[in-house]
Order: structure tokens, then C-alpha cells, then sequence
């Protein structure tokens, strides 16, 4: 049985006080912290929803990657670094560049 709200629910509900309620009350020199907090608990939100399947994920891939087979690690790595970011900063995980 889970609980409600779960801890991700209670952070996105955090950063949504910082940024609807407190943010516009708060003096200029005060807003860039508001919208950093903000952002720190959905980060935080998703670290919880998606941090433990990656962590699983992330070491399934290395484990399988055979002695001296840079090509394979290169792609394990490449997969581990886009979960990274789907958690810390989502669609950066999607990119296809250099």
C-alpha cells in the first residue's frame, strides 16, 4: 500500500508554492533563489521517481559490456548519461547532437 501523498507529490507541491505563491510576493533580489528551489525539488522529485530504475539500469548495462569493447561502453554510457538527464534536466535526455 502506498501512501499519499507520495514524496514526489509533496516536492512537486513545494516547487509549486515557490514558484505561484511566493515567488511574486518576493522582492526582486529574492526571485532567482524562489525559481532555484523550485527546480531543486522537481529534481529532487524525479531523483525519486526515476533514480532507483536508473541506478538498476545503469549497472545491467555495465555489467554487460564486454573487456575492451569501447564501442559497447561507449553506448552504455551514452544511456547512462540520458538517464542522468531525464532527471536532471528532462528533454536534454533526447538530444542527438555531437
Amino acid at each position: 500500500m502506498q501512501n499519499r501523498p507520495t514524496a514526489a507529490e509533496l516536492l512537486e507541491s513545494l516547487a509549486e508554492l515557490l514558484e505561484n505563491t511566493l515567488l511574486p510576493a518576493l522582492p526582486p533580489d529574492l526571485r532567482h533563489r524562489a525559481r532555484v528551489g523550485a527546480n531543486l525539488a522537481r529534481i529532487l522529485g524525479r531523483e525519486v521517481e526515476l533514480g532507483p530504475a536508473a541506478v538498476l539500469r545503469e549497472q545491467e548495462l555495465l555489467a554487460a559490456v564486454p573487456v575492451g569493447d569501447d564501442e559497447a561502453l561507449w553506448q552504455a554510457l551514452a544511456e547512462v548519461v540520458r538517464a542522468d538527464l531525464a532527471i536532471a534536466k528532462p528533454g536534454y535526455d533526447s538530444w542527438e547532437g555531437e
